[in-house]
């Protein structure tokens, strides 16, 4: 017997609905499904964010509490004290103008000379790629009995480097009642090795640098250490041996 018109106009509804319903619940995976990869990517964008300043501050509280010897590793991972006689002290050159320094970095030469830019403030310990001064304004720092931690760009990308680093800068700051603690850190950029035709030695991130003069001869020497890592024990050793009073003009700030 055949259908009814009725009964055919029912059943295709029934499909018709069938469909629908099927329809509607793909849709709404497909909506869970297009919330689910929203939440993960903003979970991921949130960490990548995140995680360096929680890291950053995980590598800090490491250090607290600690002195400068205490820092980093040990003072083993440093080479050996070098030094060459020096030239350049009340050698000024016009603010602005280049000057071609040799060693990578420089321990001593030509610099500027500009109230409140050259030599920096002492106050101003930590310095990154988009902070530093230039070379010739760190250089006049230099004559003024100052030791500067240089780091290279391996050592820029290290967190817990850079963590140290300013560890060592805030304790030099905080104990500098009656600025004789003359020390800065700053950065040794790729500008600088491109400028200077020269990198840190193989494998070594970290440098100290002193501009020194000998009493007896009034002669005038830098003076280098490198390191392949961060060592608050060699730095205290390097700052013990080179105090700021043996510069060339080390009451001058």
């Amino acid at each position: 017997m055949a259908k009814s018109s009725k009964s055919e106009k029912s059943e295709r509804r029934q499909v018709i609905d069938d469909i629908r319903r099927k329809q509607k619940r793909a849709d709404q995976r497909q909506g869970w499904m297009i919330v689910g990869v929203c939440i993960a990517v903003a979970v991921l964008l949130i960490g990548a964010v995140a995680f360096p300043q929680i890291k950053g501050f995980f590598n800090d509280r490491k250090w607290k509490g600690k002195s400068v010897a205490e820092i980093g590793a040990a003072a083993s991972v440093c080479g050996e004290i070098t030094e060459k006689e020096a030239t350049g002290s009340g050698e000024h050159v016009p603010e602005g103008q280049q000057v071609e320094y040799t060693d990578a970095p420089p321990a001593f030469g030509a610099h500027w000379n500009v109230a409140g830019v050259a030599p920096t403030p002492i106050g101003d310990r930590f310095y990154n790629e988009d902070s530093r001064p230039e070379l010739e304004a760190l250089v006049h720092n230099l004559e003024h009995g100052y030791t500067i931690l240089w780091y290279d760009t391996t050592a820029n990308d290290d967190s817990a480097e850079i963590s140290a680093m300013r560890a060592i800068a805030k304790i030099m700051d905080a104990n500098d009642t009656n600025q004789r603690l003359k020390f800065k850190v700053a950065p040794w950029t790729k500008a600088d090795e491109k400028e200077v035709g020269k990198s840190f030695p193989k494998g070594q991130h970290i440098a100290f640098t002193h501009w020194r003069v000998d009493r007896d001869t009034e002669k005038q020497y830098g003076a280098w250490q490198y390191c392949s890592e961060v060592s608050g024990a060699a730095l205290k050793k390097f700052m013990d041996k080179y105090p700021f009073t043996d510069s060339p003009e080390p009451y001058a700030y």
